[in-house]
């Protein structure tokens, strides 16, 4: 599901530089150099359907990305009241059976 959701992300993102890059700005954009879709839907109605095509795109991209980070697996902790974190702290402070601790004081060689 998670990579379903970021290949729609991917897809959404290029749609929406498209849309942005053929916007009319200062210096004319894109679209004025696109003479079939002026022609076909006249310059004010182009200009009209890509910002809103540019509105739908960044909401769907901010929906889907919500949706992404809700749908990551993040495993699963066995003890709901501790984290990760936790379980890693105590088994490091808990000695292990196989570990070789020396249990009486180191006795100097010649004194006996």
């Amino acid at each position: 599901m998670y990579y379903f959701i970021t290949v729609l992300i991917i897809i959404c993102s290029i749609l929406l530089v498209i849309a942005v890059l053929l916007q009319n700005s200062k210096g004319g954009g894109l679209v004025s150099g696109m003479g079939s879709t002026t022609q076909m839907m006249g310059v004010r109605r182009a200009a009209d359907f890509l910002e809103k095509a540019t509105w739908y795109m960044a909401i769907a991209l901010l929906v889907l990305s919500v949706i992404a980070s809700m749908s990551i697996d993040r495993g699963t902790v066995e003890d709901p009241t501790k984290s990760k974190l936790e379980e890693q702290i105590n088994m490091t402070q808990e000695p292990s059976n196989n570990a070789n601790f020396p249990t009486e004081a180191p006795t100097e060689e010649g004194q006996e």
